[in-house]
């Protein structure tokens, strides 16, 4: 070997070393910026002249620290969810007989891969950060829910309600297959939509919340950022 080339051999490790480290850097840099874009999106006021109904419907907007969704009675202002949302979908029907529903929205391999975040894996973010049309609508049958700090109370005028109740039912695939949830209790059923690191399951909460007319964030992906409005 000449001494030019132990040279040249010498700084192909340190190039490709640099090239890693601004490649790690610019990684971290972007998600700096969209956790901050995320943060600032959420505190800009939608409907802002929004104020909550003296009486109405009570729905509720509850976190998991991953996922959230919103919570509304089966039966309210005209909306039945019973034909959608049925106890033979369950592993256990018994669960059916509960008389509210969770329902969340998120992309197919994200939701069945992570409901802790103990089970979050960076190439599951990685692969729902670039986007994919394979969604899902999550279900719960749950009793009604009591009011605290990762579940929040809203009462909802009649018209809010049915406007909510008509952004859920056009997540749902036409036909929608159903597929076991995480326990005996719940179901995922096919969704509409793309999900994205724009579209997430959080934002589309805030969205579902926008639509009906509720004050909340002009961006929410990420749950804090749904729940400090409630």
């Amino acid at each position: 070997m000449t001494r030019e080339t132990g040279i040249a051999g010498g700084r192909w490790p340190a190039r490709i070393g640099g090239w890693l480290a601004r490649g790690a850097g610019g990684l971290v840099l972007v998600v700096a910026l969209y956790v901050l874009a995320g943060f600032v999106g959420g505190a800009i006021p939608m409907n802002r002249d929004w104020t909550e109904a003296a009486d109405g419907i009570v729905i509720f907007v509850e976190s998991n620290g991953v996922h959230t969704g919103i919570v509304v009675p089966k039966v309210a202002a005209g909306v039945d969810w019973r034909g959608f949302a049925r106890a033979e979908d369950l592993r256990d029907p018994r669960y059916g007989g509960h008389d509210h529903l969770s329902v969340g929205w998120g992309e197919k391999r994200f939701y069945l891969e992570t409901p802790t975040w103990a089970e979050v894996k960076p190439a599951t973010i990685a692969a729902a950060a670039f986007g994919s049309t394979d969604t899902l609508v999550h279900v719960d049958h749950v009793p009604l829910p009591a009011a605290s700090a990762d579940v929040r109370r809203i009462v909802l005028r009649r018209e809010e309600y049915r406007r909510l109740a008509a952004y859920i039912r056009a997540s749902v695939a036409d036909g929608a297959a159903h597929y076991p949830g995480y326990g005996e209790y719940d179901a995922f059923y096919d969704g509409r939509g793309r999900y994205s690191a724009v579209t997430t399951c959080n934002s589309w909460t805030g969205a579902a919340l926008r639509f009906a007319g509720v004050r909340v964030g002009a961006w929410t992906p990420f749950p804090a950022t749904v729940l400090w409005w409630f």
